[in-house]
């Protein structure tokens, strides 16, 4: 079926049908907009519920408790499955609403040409009508005088009385009204055959083309419709995999949860490792009383000297009846003994664990520094090496007084635990700990057990520590080479100026401490920051490729 052919005198019809299949696609995006509108709200209603149940709070307040953990993942979860409906709303605005309003803005556009073009072509059949149809008034015009010419010239010729002259110029007329008329004819004619020409090719060839546009143009945009309803879907079938898996982790911590764990978390929080109270002794205040014989079977027990057992003292377990009542309220002090026996312990060991991380991060600190302070050294121009010493100072002084602090601690775990032994019978393992590098914690002096050198001040670091890495003044042989991702301006003493995209040879590899010694092609050397090179070390062993 073909609007050009079946439809071809419905112009004003498809006009309007055309406008109403653009107005319900404009009216089906808006309706997307409102449902996209919607999955942003329920995302950020989403996150907010989130965030209001999971609040920040310090690490060593996080529950432990299973049913927490549990909830806390869920909260995961959701905060998740939030992000999909986000992803929902996004794909939606893009796939489908943006689409839509551009495609309307399109076919609004392709509607007004094929219809203006239409008005043309119905513009010109009207304009050729008119034409004929003035030609066919003015021939009839023009027979209408031929025939009144040819009755007044029949008259005159019958009139006796009429003179000759007057009979000429009748005659004259009259051929002249014939030749008016015989012109308006053949006018007329030829108006009438274009007239008839341009009809049938307005009808059979520039209408039924036009219709056919506009047929075509709605087709597609149904076809647009369809495609966009089937996106609309795909938008959520493409997020239901990352949905179920939020379900389902919800439905992992949901079997998580176990009461037997909980409750041990229980007695590990609060167990305080007092032994419960012993009997009260009963006693005896009538024992200097006398009595007769057959009172003497009256059997409490008499201890030496008729005073009560010092084992069952009242005095012994008055402090221990806080764990049936109110407990006192109790100073905070510096080696927690304010604190039951297992919850010092517990706090004591988490203490010293903190403390460790601290020294061992110190410990890198003047590694790094001691490491730059022999650069400098054997190549001064790339800086002083008095610069360093204040900061290498102040790190000994800091790592001394972490030491001392760890010492204190560990006698204090040592009481609570009985165990009075050394440092290194109780834990042999607390030097591997510190990963103190070897041949290099003799210049700041090791830790030991004399209390009489606990403060004694730090010596001042061997500036030869590392002349075992320079034998020599010929430059290190190159290990590899980089490329600056970023310029660094080399501020700093010891650094080195690069640009982006320079190549450098590597020389040394970073330590641990940021930092990666380089040459440029002109022998300079210095430190860059690690992280703003991209590395190319050789597959061979080191010193494979020499610098040139």
């Amino acid at each position: 079926m073909s609007w050009g052919t079946d439809l071809w005198d419905q112009f004003e019809n498809l006009d309007k049908h055309t406008q109403w299949g653009i107005d319900f696609l404009e009216r089906y995006a808006k309706f997307v907009k409102e449902r996209l509108e919607i999955e942003q709200v329920y995302a950020k209603q989403l996150r907010s519920l989130v965030k209001k149940y999971c609040p920040k709070r310090a690490k060593e307040d996080e529950p432990r408790f299973t049913s927490c953990i549990s909830f806390y993942s869920i909260l995961n979860e959701l905060n998740d499955y939030a992000g999909q409906r986000e992803v929902v709303a996004e794909e939606m605005g893009h796939k489908v609403y943006g689409e839509l309003m551009r495609y309307s803005q399109d076919l609004k556009a392709e509607r007004k040409h094929h219809l203006q073009e239409g008005r043309k072509t119905q513009q010109y059949l009207d304009q050729c009508w008119k034409h004929m149809d003035n030609s066919k008034k003015k021939f009839e015009r023009e027979c209408k005088e031929a025939e009144k010419s040819q009755m007044i010239y029949d008259r005159l010729d019958n009139d006796i009385n009429a003179t000759k002259s007057e009979v000429e110029k009748a005659k004259s007329q009259l051929y002249l009204r014939q030749h008016m008329a015989e012109e308006s004819k053949n006018e007329y004619a030829a108006q009438l055959q274009n007239f008839n020409a341009e009809q049938w090719k307005h009808f059979n060839v520039a209408i039924p083309q036009i219709f056919k546009n506009l047929q075509d143009m709605d087709e597609r945009r149904t076809v647009k419709l369809g495609e966009t309803y089937r996106s609309f879907a795909d938008v959520e079938r493409r997020v239901i995999p990352i949905v179920s898996k939020c379900l389902e982790g919800m439905v992992t911590a949901a079997k998580n949860v176990d009461e037997r764990r909980d409750s041990g978390i229980v007695v590990e929080s609060f167990k305080s490792g007092f032994e419960p109270p012993v009997d009260f002794p009963f006693e005896d205040f009538s024992q200097n009383i006398q009595r007769t014989g057959s009172d003497s079977t009256i059997g409490t027990p008499k201890t030496e000297g008729g005073k009560p057992d010092p084992k069952h003292a009242i005095s012994r377990t008055k402090n221990k009846l806080w764990l049936f009542g109110k407990k006192p309220k109790a100073p905070t002090l510096e080696d927690l003994s304010h604190l039951p026996p297992e919850q010092r312990r517990k706090k004591l060991q988490q203490r010293i664990d903190e403390l460790n991380k601290e020294l061992q991060k110190e410990m890198d600190q003047r590694d790094a520094l001691n490491k730059m302070k022999d650069v400098y050294e054997k190549n001064p121009q790339m800086g002083d090496p008095g610069s360093l010493q204040p900061k290498i100072s102040e790190t000994i002084c800091n790592m001394e007084k972490l030491r001392s602090e760890i010492h204190k601690n560990e006698s204090w775990l040592a009481e609570v635990e009985g165990k009075h032994g050394s440092r290194g019978e109780r834990r042999p393992s607390a030097d591997v700990n510190h990963h103190t590098p070897h041949g290099r914690e003799s210049p700041e002096g090791s830790y030991t057990d004399d209390h009489s050198q606990e403060h004694r001040s730090p010596p001042q670091p061997d500036p030869h520590e590392f002349d075992d890495e320079f034998d020599d003044d010929d430059p290190l042989p190159a290990i590899g080479h980089c490329k600056a991702l970023y310029s660094f301006d080399g501020s700093n003493e010891g650094t080195l100026v690069m640009n982006e995209n320079e190549v450098l040879y590597v020389i040394e590899e970073d330590k641990g401490d940021g930092w990666t010694r380089v040459r440029k092609n002109s022998g300079v050397e210095g430190y860059v920051p690690t992280s703003y090179v991209e590395i190319t070390l050789e597959k061979n062993s080191k010193g494979a490729v020499t610098y040139i």
